[in-house]
């Protein structure tokens, strides 16, 4: 049954995949092609309407779906308006997304578990009220309000960490040179060998983790303590008491392995919500990742740099869904059925 229910939800990857790259494409064609919305205005008509020509957005749109599904297929992205492949775009500063997503995944574990569980364990009182507002005041705040707040007091005023960036200018030219490359700096650093630049990589990145990591963490809170005291209820948890077990064994063992599971089931919707908020925190904090550079193409309207990045984001949101499926699966033998 297990491998059935996997094989399901690896074929739903296609149709997933399909229907977010579909949607994409077409909100991008909403506005015009790419050429005219960048160039309009400061080329003249003739001089548009060849560039069009050369790049094929003046065939029927149905034609261009097709070719671009077909280069999908081929790990074709397609190319920037300065000629620079969509691919390599990923390859460069896609690392660096993915190092600022699992610092922030990281934050939102350690904030949001702990403080679920003693939320719960202290059910109705002060401190749980406390910990459900501030649940609800790190999931309403906006990324780039909390990440200037936090710029402002342990950067501007205490001076305790770095303003912007994911290292210092000289660690990033040495770790330049590190073989091989990852494009992961905290990597990078243990590979250079250096425990000063990976102390300089670790500081630049505590500011972005907590900002991206809170949202998160107000979730993760208030998942756990929700599930967690209905777990406690339960007649298994009874049953284990009625052995003789301490509450600690109770609530550790049985009754929070089983609060988890709706957290590893919800993980790859907040992943997605992270790469979202990727987009704010790299702005804010200078993080040079795929979101920098997203919106640095959306502020030169090239749109075929910025459909082919919000594609590959599209494709690993659908990969990211079937492995916490394969995770829910081993943990709940349930969902098999």
């Amino acid at each position: 049954m297990l491998l059935r229910y996997l094989g399901v939800r690896l074929l739903l990857i296609v149709p997933t995949a399909w229907i977010l790259v579909t949607v994409v494409f077409f909100l991008m064609r909403v506005v015009g092609d790419p050429i005219s919305a960048a160039l309009g205005g400061r080329l003249p008509p003739d001089q548009i309407a060849e560039r069009r020509r050369a790049a094929g957005f003046d065939r029927p749109i149905l034609t261009q779906y097709w070719e671009y599904i077909s280069g999908l297929l081929r790990g074709d992205f397609g190319r920037s308006q300065d000629n620079r492949a969509i691919s390599d775009i990923i390859t460069s500063y896609g690392a660096a997304t993915l190092e600022l997503v699992v610092w922030a995944l990281i934050v939102a574990f350690l904030v949001g578990i702990p403080l679920g569980r003693l939320a719960a364990k202290r059910r109705d009182k002060p401190v749980d009220v406390g910990l459900r507002l501030f649940a609800i005041l790190v999931y309403a705040a906006p990324v780039f309000f909390v990440g200037l707040l936090l710029k402002l007091v342990f950067a501007v005023e205490l001076g305790w960490l770095p303003v912007a960036g994911r290292a210092s200018t000289n660690v990033e030219l040495a770790l330049q040179n590190v073989s091989p490359r990852t494009n992961i700096l905290f990597i990078d650093a243990i590979l250079y060998g250096d425990s000063g630049y990976l102390l300089d990589v670790v500081k630049h990145a505590i500011l972005p983790a907590i900002a991206l990591g809170l949202l998160t963490a107000g979730i993760f809170l208030r998942l756990v303590r929700i599930n967690l005291i209905q777990t406690l209820r339960s007649d298994f948890v009874d049953a284990a008491r009625a052995r003789g077990l301490s509450d600690r064994v109770v609530t550790g063992r049985h009754a929070f392995r089983n609060a988890m599971i709706p957290i590893v089931t919800v993980m790859g919707m907040q992943i997605a919500m992270m790469l979202g908020g990727a987009v704010l925190t790299e702005i804010t904090f200078e993080w040079k990742g795929l979101g920098y550079q997203l919106a640095q193409y959306l502020q030169a309207r090239d749109f075929v740099a910025v459909q082919g990045i919000v594609a590959f984001l599209a494709l690993v949101v659908a990969v990211m869904s079937f492995l916490v499926d394969i995770v829910v699966a081993l943990i709940d033998p349930r969902v098999r059925f």
